[in-house]
């Protein structure tokens, strides 16, 4: 092994041999040579540069990469909320009148939800519940059928008779397509909670927040609300550990027969 200073050469050596209780141990040449070609040749200082030049072009790439799926996940989301904004027009049509011949109360319901990283935002959906049902909430709590921190009952009293209907079918979801064209969600993602919910959370419940809350998610295609709290962090920490544009396309595929199916919605 050729040694290109002497400073170098005594580095080499001291690698060499270690000393413990006066005791030396000898490493062995091979190794020792292997580990120079690697991180010392052409000397400390170039070597030095070389890993530092290789750390910032794999950063700048794997950036470049993160940043172009986020891009044409953008560009997917526009597109899918734009076209399915107009191609469901008259679902919002005949969706609207029914709920105002029910009970003439407003059509639409606002409610501010958290998305990533904590940021508040107002979400859209069908009125599907009497008017005022947000304050009858608190008198049923002792009936959460969910457990964990969500609410949930299979046999609402609040739910009307449209609404029952238009949760069945996830209708009363379609106003969030105008949520994902603002940007506030995405076409996939974990399910968008309210602030009440998150200020119960766990710390390794919030790991959900890290990512754009979305219409559809795993849990919503594999049982929706008949999956546990627990259950439901879960499959959105796998979705955020492993999402892929190929992923979400397939998500978007089988939520159209979940939706159809009507299992666990309620």
């Amino acid at each position: 092994m050729q040694l290109n200073t002497p400073a170098e050469g005594q580095i080499i050596v001291d690698l060499a041999c270690t000393t413990m209780d006066d005791k030396k141990f000898d490493i062995d040449k091979d190794v020792l040579d292997q580990l120079y070609r690697k991180y010392a040749r052409g000397g400390l200082r170039v070597s030095g540069w070389r890993q530092w030049t290789y750390f910032v072009v794999k950063k700048s790439l794997w950036t470049g990469v993160v940043e172009f799926s986020r891009a044409v996940k953008r560009v997917m989301d526009i597109a899918g909320s734009g076209v399915g904004l107009v191609m469901l027009a008259p679902v919002f049509g005949a969706t609207a009148l029914l709920i105002k011949l029910e009970d003439r109360g407003p059509i639409f319901y606002g409610q501010d939800r958290v998305g990533k990283w904590g940021r508040v935002f107002r979400m859209y959906k069908f009125r599907s519940m009497v008017v005022g049902a947000d304050k009858m909430k608190d008198n049923l709590l002792e009936n959460n059928e969910s457990g964990g921190v969500i609410f949930k009952m299979k046999r609402d009293p609040r739910i009307t008779r449209v609404g029952r209907i238009i949760r069945k079918l996830s209708i009363d979801e379609l106003p969030q397509l105008y949520n994902v064209l603002k940007g506030d969600m995405s076409l996939v993602g974990p399910r968008p909670p309210v602030p009440r919910e998150v200020a119960e959370y766990q710390l390794s419940d919030r790991r959900r927040l890290e990512i754009i809350p979305g219409l559809t998610c795993l849990w919503q295609v594999s049982g929706r609300s008949d999956i546990n709290f627990e259950g439901q962090v879960t499959l959105d920490v796998q979705y955020l550990e492993s999402q892929s544009l190929k992923g979400d396309i397939m998500l978007l595929l089988k939520t159209i027969p979940a939706v159809l199916s009507g299992r666990g919605a309620y």
